[in-house]
């Protein structure tokens, strides 16, 4: 902008805003005019259709480019309220989807042990809940929440899923540590339910990577013990209780000797996914 001068001689300048709030003034009382008067009716007109209605068109412009930036702005603001609620109704529904998960796999592990302290109605027993287990990905050997104060001894048989879990080795007041039939140095005397044939049943944790262990030993003269029958614990058996489910024979072959058979059987208990078991308050020497 072109500098004024003062009667002194030292320029004067009118400041910007200054000079759009005027024209601003006048352009609105040039629209009051245009619209209350005939003042620029003929000549006036063209000239006003030349510096009033550009103005006009300006000040539309910037008008509806303000109101057009205020609601993007409002609908931002909006969706960012909205999606803020969102995630907390999702947060929520996931931590409820959660809950419900972790309580219908509760319940489905209650109603196996129910069903399961039904088939063995005969002994007494205490249900108890795993607290710690030892390194690795099966329940090899695991500790319970319960001891001594709770009836619990060494050589109380486990039971769990569908059948036999191992037993008790070591108690303290209110803790029990329990050793599977899976860990390696496990070994327990078994009957095929079908014949009444003996065997021994070995646990191995390299075998039970493919979700079997071994049994050796067993006498089948006449051939009868096949595939998918099961084995149970056996009644000469020094350390559990007879008669409860070890598991099914998985794969048979004739030892070298030709006098015995062999193979790996599947358990009927998942060793991996173990939460609560139950202890049957009763020893083999006890039964005896």
């Amino acid at each position: 902008m072109n500098p004024l001068f003062n009667r002194r001689g030292e320029p004067f300048t009118l400041p910007s805003k200054y000079l759009l709030f005027i024209l601003t003034i006048l352009c609105t009382a040039l629209i009051i005019i245009t619209f209350n008067t005939n003042l620029f009716s003929g000549p006036l007109n063209v000239v006003a259709q030349y510096i009033v209605v550009p103005f006009q068109k300006g000040i539309t412009t910037v008008s509806e480019g303000i109101i057009s930036f205020t609601d993007r702005l409002q609908a931002v603001s909006n969706l960012m309220e909205e999606n803020e609620n969102l995630k907390e109704q999702v947060d929520l529904l996931t931590t409820q989807n959660t809950n419900l998960e972790q309580e219908k796999y509760e319940l489905t592990e209650l109603q196996q042990l129910y069903e399961l302290d039904q088939q063995y109605s005969s002994y007494e027993k205490i249900g108890a809940r795993i607290i710690a287990k030892d390194a690795g990905n099966w329940y090899h050997s695991f500790v319970i929440d319960k001891g001594s104060e709770d009836g619990i001894d060494v050589d109380m048989n486990i039971i769990a899923g569908s059948g036999l879990v191992g037993r008790v080795v070591d108690v303290g007041p209110h803790w029990s540590k329990v050793q599977s039939i899976i860990a390696d140095n496990s070994a327990v005397s078994g009957t095929v339910l079908s014949t009444q044939d003996n065997l021994i049943v070995s646990g191995s944790l390299e075998l039970y990577n493919d979700g079997v262990i071994s049994f050796s030993k067993l006498v089948d003269d006449a051939d009868k013990v096949s595939v998918g029958d099961k084995i149970v614990t056996s009644n000469i058996s020094d350390k559990y209780l007879p008669g409860i489910l070890i598991g099914y024979i998985t794969t048979l072959e004739e030892d070298s000797n030709n006098l015995t058979k062999s193979g790996t059987l599947t358990p009927a208990v998942d060793f991996e996914h173990m939460n609560v078991v139950l202890v049957i308050l009763e020893k083999k020497q006890s039964t005896e």
